[in-house]
């Protein structure tokens, strides 16, 4: 007597894609990390003031090179969750669009360490006190990339919204409809204050966080085993007699 198993396919159990695991975690960290670096940074270095320099400015000065880190590794990835994203829509509505407008939105990370902002509003020491009333190259470059990255973001959740709404899923279709909502109104209003502006940018990174989790975590009802748990035939081991 030699006991065999059925396989997964004779049983009616289709197996669930498989995503990156470090992928699908890259993008989930992304948001996080970029805002807690950031936060400690700027109570820690001396002359930042949240309410009057942004984030990008912490790459200046000779500790500089700690946000620039940061910037490269954010992009690394976000980049990192885009990939699992598609790789778990593959040809699913938002499947091809939605994962290379999310790739271009950590290009502009990258970029942004590149191409660093323009010192002012008193950041770092010895900067004039008043925001800078021209741009240079580098500043020129950092702005734009970081305007077009968070302009893709805001288009992927959009399109996003449609993958979920397709799946009857409205929270999440409501969260990737407000989220550039809550980002474009902070830009808006970084003419007034900078913190808009940094609020916007966190709405946004925790905003892609949050999406890369439901798209790449499977729910409770999703995981493999629950389909087969859920089964009212039992799964047996077979015995079939050896000649």
């Amino acid at each position: 007597m030699s006991p065999t198993l059925d396989p997964p396919a004779a049983l009616g159990i289709t197996p669930a894609r498989t995503v990156p695991r470090l992928l699908a975690a890259a993008g989930i960290a992304a948001g996080p990390l970029f805002l807690a670096t950031g936060l400690v940074q700027g109570l820690t270095r001396d002359g930042f003031d949240f309410s009057r320099n942004a984030l990008s400015q912490l790459s200046l000065g000779a500790l500089g090179w700690i946000q620039i880190a940061v910037f490269f590794l954010t992009g690394l990835l976000v980049i990192g969750g885009a990939i699992a994203i598609r790789q778990e829509l593959r040809d699913a509505p938002g499947g091809t669009w939605a994962p290379r407008l999310l790739g271009a939105f950590g290009a502009s990370f990258l970029l942004a360490g590149v191409f660093h902002a323009d010192p002012g509003a008193g950041f770092p020491d010895g900067a004039p006190e008043g925001r800078a009333t021209s741009l240079s190259a580098h500043g020129t470059v950092h702005m734009l990339a970081g305007a077009g990255g968070y302009l893709a973001l805001c288009a992927a959740l959009l399109v996003l919204a449609r993958h979920f709404t397709a799946r009857r899923q409205r929270g999440w279709a409501m969260l990737a409809r407000l989220v550039p909502v809550g980002v474009l109104a902070g830009f808006a209003a970084s003419a007034s204050t900078v913190a808009a502006f940094t609020a916007g940018a966190g709405l946004g990174l925790l905003g892609f966080s949050a999406v890369t989790a439901r798209l790449t975590l499977p729910t409770e009802h999703e995981r493999p085993g629950c389909a087969a748990r859920n089964r009212t035939t039992p799964i047996t081991a077979r015995q079939e007699t050896s000649a």
